[in-house]
Formats: structure tokens, C-alpha cells, sequence
């Protein structure tokens, strides 16, 4: 899947700058936007942060801001998470 074909619109620089002014290695969707059962008007949109070493020492409370900063780019609500439990990540499908 393309980035083009999913269901909200993908700003690449902006997420990208975003990514580098926090230390993000990678950032991967999942769930509801990878399927067909996306709601435009009420689906979260998931989304797995990877950390580069180190980069979230001396964070803090600021990590919790991620998600209403990354959901203004998007224009959705974002579910931000940078961990996943091992019994599912294996089963969650992910767009890097």
C-alpha cells in the first residue's frame, strides 16, 4: 500500500520534519486506515512511533503532546504509541 492509497491525505515533508525535530527513526500506521473499515468522521488513526536511541530521555510529559501534534498534520485524531505488546504486534499490519 501507497500512501496515496489510504484514506486521509499523507503531508510527506511535514511528517518527515516532525519525525526529525523528535527523534523518530520510523513511524508506521496501522489498523482501521490500512483496512476498509476506516470512518473518516470517527476512526482514530494508529500510529507506532521507533525512537532513535536515546531520543526520548528527558521527554517527559511532552510525549503525550505527540498525538495532538501529529493529528493536526493528519487532520485526524491520532492513537500515538511507541510500544506495541509482543502477542500483537505480530497480527497488526503496519505501513511504514
Amino acid at each position: 500500500m501507497t500512501t496515496a492509497d489510504l484514506p486521509i491525505t499523507i503531508d510527506r515533508e511535514r511528517i518527515a520534519r516532525f519525525c526529525r525535530e523528535r527523534g523518530i527513526r520510523t513511524l508506521s500506521l496501522f489498523g482501521s486506515v490500512l483496512r476498509g473499515d476506516f470512518d473518516p468522521l470517527r476512526s482514530d488513526v494508529d500510529v507506532l512511533a521507533e525512537f532513535a536511541p536515546g531520543a526520548v530521555r528527558g521527554l517527559g510529559l511532552r510525549y503525550f503532546a505527540f498525538a495532538d501534534e501529529l493529528g493536526s498534520i493528519l487532520g485526524h485524531k491520532v492513537d500515538f504509541c511507541s510500544q506495541l505488546h509482543p502477542a500483537f504486534r505480530d497480527h497488526i499490519a503496519m505501513q511504514p
